[in-house]
């Protein structure tokens, strides 16, 4: 099975068009079924997603859904700015 590691561009733009003032970025994993998509990236996220991967999850995850990709994993919470 061949998979490919894409980034979700729309997703990009639509969080780096969120608010200027973000409290850590995050790095996750995410996928896309049929074909199955993979993607590794990172994002900014605001303070109250920063206390823990599971909050960092809670924000991310409706997020991801909305460009049609699955949370697989938070992979570290890198720090704020």
């Amino acid at each position: 099975m061949t998979r490919t590691l894409l980034i979700p561009m729309a997703l990009a733009a639509a969080l780096a068009a969120g608010p200027a003032v973000a409290g850590c970025k995050v790095e996750y994993k995410a996928k896309q079924d049929d074909p199955l998509r993979l993607d590794y990236g990172t994002v900014e996220l605001p303070d109250k997603a920063c206390a823990s991967k599971e909050a960092a999850a809670a924000a991310l995850a409706p997020k991801l859904k909305k460009e049609g990709w699955t949370l697989l994993a938070i992979v570290s919470i890198l720090g704020s700015n």
